[in-house]
């Protein structure tokens, strides 16, 4: 029963398949209505009864099977009864198939000559129309209405070329069948209109449709879900001609509501944004757009022109962008594309400013004027202060442009001013030179950058190369809130790359701490910047001085020196759920190898260990270290459980410490499979001195 709605709002669909509907629909609405009174016309009116069957009744627009007309007209009475019913109705250019209509109306002459007939008009088994007809003998008026929803026409024979059509609280699902031949995956689930439309149709003319439309509520997606409205509210002027090229003028107002294109997610909340479109279209080619002007104030102006395919893909675009507060431009446009990389509450300040080019569906040129920008991640992953200047991207013509901040932070390290100079030209944006950044007491440099954006299938592809040169590791440890170690980190990355939301790096870094060092290698990210970043990565330790290392951590006193690696490493969300790692002391001449009894006991504490000694087990309180000649253990984690291992086997247990001298002792260690989450615990504690030695 809906269809029988969106036969009179034809003039409303958006869709440029539904414009050109609208002339072919006024005539084969108008023959169906006129059907009684041509029928009373021919001399049936001092009948009783009028019956009339037509097997098939066609237009160039739809096809009605099995049409009858009855007539039950009293002798002498002002009024009769006239029902009109098809058992088909089939308009397969327009997506209609109506079954089962029926017309009941009272039908009555005017003092002028004319007709009217007012009915219920059911099909399909939905709720009822009441449709109300007026034939006079110069004007056409039907009116049709359920609850409060009304459909008005009107035409007068003065004036013959032109349509009249007030439309109340119409629900937009009605023009459902209207908008599906021109987009087949287009669904409305919401909202309706009001308008007041004048529909001119001079002969050999193109059609005209001008008047205002309202919408409330309007709400519309599609079965993939990249294409969505919600709640979106309207005051709009429509101005169409259509004939064998189209041009559509919409101005006016939007008034609230949300809006999904792919990933652009638009959130109007309450506000009103101006808006204009000129449209264009000649036969079956795509929409032109030479006029797009869209003035949200306080939030994002645009204004520029658009070509599409017929495909509706965007063939050329050529947009001006600028927002006065990138706070509102945030909460109102930008909220899904952060969204994907875990930024969604990102804190933006300043201006912006901006170019926006497309030729035959790929970028040509990007140009992005920034003024007074501040970037804040409140997760304290990133900052940048007073972000100035300009970042300028070109496909063929070769530009050159440069950006500069005041300062920022990245996890939690601070960096000092810089200024970055970019060239373009072969479809990727570029440093002009190295730049250099002052870093937790030394510098790093970045090189080589070259940015490649989304073409041909392709993601976003970013490459560049970075030396580290003398960071001060305490500063970094502080910094990290890890704890005080002491030393300079410095290593070389000749490129890095990122593409897929994955950052690979080449070569490796070191750092020169405790008198040895560590060198991490295989070093790579994923969703760095997105949500639960995962790093993986393998690190060799050397030569560290353990008496350093130990006093640091709080793990009693070792003196050696402490070779191993940690191979395998992945860390998500900065939280280690795997790695292959083993520790153990490399003898050096002239290097002492004493372990204090408070390191023993923590060593025992982690490894569920306990320990013996050639002297019995009360003499050991006595001593405070041991001599020992070798020790060693290792962890391979996996699923929160940490396989452990020692210097070698001992009956059921593993060695961690093999004595030396007297009093000879090992440490050993039985729980070969510990929680992972419960040896942390242990770590974190002896870090804080909880730990208290027990004698066995």
């Amino acid at each position: 029963m809906e269809a029988v709605g969106a036969d009179f709002i034809g003039s409303v669909a958006t869709a440029g398949y539904a414009w050109r509907m609208v002339r072919s629909m006024v005539r084969l609405l108008l023959p169906c209505l006129l059907l009684p009174g041509l029928l009373l016309a021919g001399g049936q009116a001092d009948a009783r009864t009028a019956t009339a069957r037509i097997a098939r009744v066609t237009s160039a627009v739809a096809t009605l099977e099995d049409v009858r007309v009855h007539l039950d007209w009293p002798a002498h009475a002002s009024q009769g009864t006239l029902r009109l019913q098809a058992a088909r109705a089939d308009a397969p250019g327009l997506g209609y198939r109506f079954r089962n209509l029926d017309w009941r109306c009272t039908l009555q002459r005017d003092d002028e000559g004319g007709w009217r007939c007012d009915g219920l008009l059911r099909g399909g088994g939905g709720a009822p129309f009441r449709l109300a007809l007026d034939l006079g003998t110069a004007t056409t008026d039907a009116r049709l209405t359920r609850g409060a929803s009304t459909i008005a026409l009107a035409r007068n024979a003065g004036s013959p070329d032109v349509t009249r059509l007030d439309l109340t609280r119409v629900p937009l699902a009605w023009a459902q069948v209207l908008l599906s031949p021109a987009w087949p995956d287009g669904r409305i689930t919401g909202g309706q209109f009001d308008s007041r439309l004048t529909i001119t149709a001079p002969a050999g003319r193109p059609l005209r449709i001008s008047g205002p439309l309202t919408l409330h509520g309007a709400a519309l997606d599609t079965p993939d879900g990249t294409i969505a409205a919600e709640n979106l509210g309207a005051q709009l002027n429509v101005d169409a001609l259509l004939g064998d090229e189209d041009r559509v003028l919409l101005e006016g107002r939007l008034l609230g509501g949300e809006l999904l294109f792919g990933d652009a997610y638009i959130a109007l909340a309450q506000r009103s944004v101006a808006l204009r479109i000129d449209a264009l279209k000649q036969g079956d080619q795509g929409w032109q757009l030479p006029l797009i002007s869209w003035r949200d104030d306080g939030g994002l102006t645009v204004s520029g022109s658009a070509a599409l395919a017929a495909d509706a893909r965007v063939r050329e675009l050529d947009l001006r962008l600028d927002s006065d507060d990138l706070t509102a431009l945030r909460d109102g446009y930008l909220s899904s594309w952060l969204g994907r990389f875990g930024l969604k509450d990102l804190q933006m300040q300043g201006a912006l400013e901006g170019r926006l080019i497309v030729r035959d569906g790929a970028l040509q040129v990007a140009d992005a004027h920034l003024r007074q920008v501040g970037i804040i991640d409140p997760q304290a992953r990133f900052r940048f202060d007073a972000l100035d200047g300009n970042v300028r991207y070109s496909a063929d013509a070769a530009v050159s442009s440069a950006l500069s901040w005041s300062g920022g932070a990245l996890y939690g390290l601070d960096f000092g001013p810089a200024r970055l100079p970019f060239e373009s030209g072969d479809g990727s944006l570029r440093f002009a030179r190295s730049v250099t950044l002052p870093i937790l007491g030394g510098s790093a440099t970045f090189d080589a950058l070259q940015i490649r954006p989304p073409a041909a299938g392709k993601g976003m592809d970013i490459r560049f190369g970075m030396a580290l040169d003398r960071l001060d590791v305490g500063q970094l440890a502080e910094a990290l809130d890890w704890p005080a170690f002491t030393g300079q980190l410095s290593g070389r990355i000749p490129q890095a790359h990122y593409a897929g939301d994955r950052l690979d790096f080449d070569g490796g870094l070191a750092m020169e701490v405790f008198g040895g060092s560590i060198a991490v290698s295989s070093l790579a990210m994923e969703r760095p910047f997105g949500v639960a970043p995962t790093l993986s990565a393998d690190i060799t330790l050397d030569d560290l001085d353990l008496q350093s290392l130990t006093g640091v951590l709080g793990f009693g006193e070792i003196t050696g020196t402490l070779d191993g690696r940690i191979g395998s490493l992945r860390l998500v969300d900065w939280q280690a759920v795997a790695f292959d790692a083993e520790l153990h002391t490399d003898r050096k001449r002239g290097v002492r190898q004493r372990i204090s009894q408070r390191a023993v006991q923590d060593l025992s504490s982690v490894g569920d260990a306990s320990f013996v000694t050639s002297l019995q087990s009360r003499l050991i309180g006595l001593f405070d270290d041991f001599g020992y000649s070798r020790l060693g253990i290792s962890c391979k984690l996996l699923d929160e459980v940490c396989t452990m291992d020692g210097l070698g086997s001992a009956g059921q247990g593993f060695i961690i410490v093999q004595g030396s001298g007297l009093p000879r002792l090992r440490v050993i260690g039985f729980n070969r499979r510990v929680d992972w989450p419960t040896l942390v615990e242990r770590l974190a504690a002896i870090g804080k001195g909880d730990v208290k030695p027990v004698i066995e």
